[in-house]
């Protein structure tokens, strides 16, 4: 049954997978699957700080928390199943400083980052955090950076980071006294 769950797995992953022929489609994915990083969301959150009131500076501090301990938990789970990432040659930082690829922190982190927008609104935020997660979920298969059970694997893990960080806001908002949300 696991075999052929595997076998399932790299079958639908190499469906998925791009070549370097594909030009725009691979620019479009290359794109898609770095904008999950997590400096980027670092230095947008820190950039964002600077514009925001009070309300979205609560917002940004959960996020960053968010990330930052999200990526711990995906680093510890990775270190546990140690699966290498698919054979392939783009994304050559992360096949060097970070080898395995289950779960996906990618994944983990836009899926988590979806519903902390839906939960925290504005809609049209929301909407746009809904729409850009699974392109992120996505082109880490089609860049051959992960197989689609990391990817899956991902999802449901920053999911239910979202919903854990969702419901301890009135911990956060305790702990946090002077972002407090009006």
């Amino acid at each position: 049954m696991i075999a052929k769950l595997a076998a399932l797995d790299i079958r639908w992953t190499d469906a998925l997978r791009l070549t370097p022929e594909m030009k725009t489609w691979w620019r479009v994915g290359a794109f898609f699957a770095h904008s999950g990083d997590s400096w980027f969301w670092m230095i947008g959150l820190v950039i964002a700080w600077f514009f925001s009131g009070p309300e979205w500076r609560y917002r940004e501090i959960l996020m960053a928390i968010g990330i930052v301990c999200l990526a711990l938990l995906v680093f510890a789970i990775k270190l546990l199943f140690r699966r290498k990432r698919p054979e392939g040659d783009f994304g050559a930082i992360y096949r060097k400083t970070d080898p395995h690829s289950f779960p996906s922190g990618h994944a983990a982190r836009a899926a988590m980052l979806a519903t902390l927008a839906i939960g925290f609104g504005p809609a049209g935020f929301a909407i746009i955090m809904v729409i850009w997660a699974p392109l992120v979920c996505l082109a880490r298969v089609m860049t051959g950076l992960h197989y689609v059970s990391d990817v899956l694997a991902g999802i449901v893990l920053g999911i239910l980071a979202g919903f854990f960080i969702l419901s301890a806001q009135p911990f956060f908002q305790s702990f946090l006294p002077l972002f407090n949300m009006p």
